[in-house]
């Protein structure tokens, strides 16, 4: 695997390289199975498979989130390794931001609820990031897990409107063995909340309930829940359980 630690390396490294062969998966460490999976189909489909790790801090509207966020680079290189990855690209903030946060993308319809409603500039800064790596590599397909639909959708939305020759692939989110969504923000739960974190998943998918019994039912378990609606023909929920704030959603079978 060619592990290229700056912008400048990269575009050194890839210069004259045939952009039509190029998957990417954009990340920010923490590496888990559910990257895993869409790792996998890149490398599948792709002669060049990418990864970006890059913790991207106009994203974060708390600045004790964005301290928090577990580092694991050289078990995450390894895993890479172990998935026949080619490339893996490591950006630095002055690289990706030349002018600091002062040009950005941002959409104003789906941005604005779910987690983009009490999370003032999070889509703005994951539209922005997402726009400089598709550019930066100039992958043909991109690949996104559907535990985060909303940032999903807004990609694709994106990808349409500006006419980039990119296609986006969505892929299903992958649980563990109890029907937790896999998320790097796991290993933050004490074992008490873990076994509480996997209740979520089967109480969303239960089409008996509407939302507010499922909002009702968190907050009595001890979450703080954020919110539970739904849109798109899913259901959604965010909730916290102390500090650790998780998502999660359903596709709709009524």
């Amino acid at each position: 695997m060619n592990i290229h630690g700056s912008v400048a390396e990269w575009m050194k490294a890839s210069s004259g390289g045939d952009v039509s062969a190029r998957g990417l998966v954009p990340t920010m460490g923490a590496l888990h199975e559910g990257h895993g999976s869409l790792i996998r189909q890149c490398v599948s489909e792709n002669a060049q498979s990418i990864v970006t790790i890059y913790v991207n801090p106009t994203q974060f509207e708390n600045p004790d989130d964005l301290g928090n966020y577990p580092d694991s680079l050289q078990d995450d290189i390894r895993y890479l390794e172990s998935l026949g990855v080619t490339d893996l690209i490591l950006p630095q903030y002055s690289e990706l931001y030349p002018f600091d946060f002062t040009i950005f993308v941002d959409e104003s319809l789906d941005s604005k609820v779910l987690c983009g409603r009490n999370r003032v500039g999070h889509f703005k800064g994951v539209l922005s990031v997402v726009m400089k790596l598709i550019n930066l590599t100039q992958a043909r397909q991109v690949y996104f897990g559907k535990k985060d639909y909303q940032q999903y959708r807004l990609v694709s939305k994106m990808v349409e409107a500006y006419f980039m020759p990119t296609r986006i692939i969505g892929m299903d989110t992958v649980r563990d063995e109890y029907g937790l969504a896999l998320s790097s923000r796991n290993r933050r739960l004490s074992s008490d909340q873990l076994e509480l974190a996997r209740k979520m998943n089967r109480l969303l998918a239960d089409m008996s309930l509407n939302t507010n019994q499922i909002a009702s039912q968190l907050s009595d378990w001890g979450f703080q829940v954020d919110y539970c609606e739904e849109r798109w023909g899913r259901r959604f929920v965010a909730a916290f359980l102390g500090e650790v704030r998780l998502i999660d959603n359903v596709e709709m079978t009524r």
